[in-house]
């Protein structure tokens, strides 16, 4: 599967179990760890395991993927799912704002959702 189809699904699986400011930062050319970070909130601990188990789930599912780790605890409020090209971040608001992950990779393009990119006029 095509990374960059990976990482808009598993953001439309994190949108469907009401993910918090879900978004996608293109890394290449900026990292040699992976090729897309998204990066999505959950509310509360029962909220970050429905939306990191939905994730998991249906990628499995759908392509037969599992991630190759997954890091951190629900209790830590902040989940890593590693699927190589893609790297799914799952975390509390406290926690991504004390991260930034977002302001980290500054340079890095920022993914539009299909929704978003569809309600766009020209």
């Amino acid at each position: 599967m095509d990374a960059r189809a990976l990482a808009i699904r598993c953001q439309e699986l994190a949108e469907e179990k009401k993910a918090e400011n879900p978004l996608i930062l293109d890394l290449r050319g900026l990292s040699n760890i992976t090729d897309y970070f998204l990066i999505a909130g959950g509310t509360s601990e029962p909220h970050l395991r429905a939306i990191v188990d939905w994730i998991v789930e249906k990628i499995q599912e759908e392509f037969g993927l599992k991630p190759a780790a997954i890091d951190g605890t629900y209790h830590t409020n902040w989940v890593v799912l590693d699927y190589f090209d893609v790297v799914a971040h799952i975390m509390r608001p406290e926690t991504r704002a004390r991260y930034d992950l977002e302001g980290l990779w500054g340079d890095a393009p920022r993914i539009r959702p299909r929704r978003e990119a569809s309600d766009v006029s020209g």
